[in-house]
């Protein structure tokens, strides 16, 4: 996968490889020991966010980073990863 700065990243739409809007980026987790991206934390979490059974913080539902398979005008992570 091809580098790209996260800040860039800001209120891109995620979707799963299946077509299905989970929301919007609102922020990251990052390891500290490593420095890379854990989660992606999204706000404005759509039904589906919830019907998959994202793990849910304060700060909003956590998509494990792992899952991400491709990134554009929205993220792409597959679905089959987050169940």
């Amino acid at each position: 996968m091809e580098r790209v700065e996260a800040s860039s990243l800001y209120e891109r739409p995620v979707v799963t490889d299946k077509g299905r809007r989970l929301g919007l980026i609102a922020d990251f987790l990052f390891d500290e020991r490593t420095g890379e991206i854990v989660h992606i934390i999204l706000k404005n979490p759509t039904e589906n966010a919830v019907k998959l059974g994202l793990e849910k913080t304060k700060d909003g539902y956590l998509v494990p980073f792992s899952s991400v398979k491709a990134i554009g005008d929205f993220v792409v992570v597959s679905e089959e990863d987050l169940v």
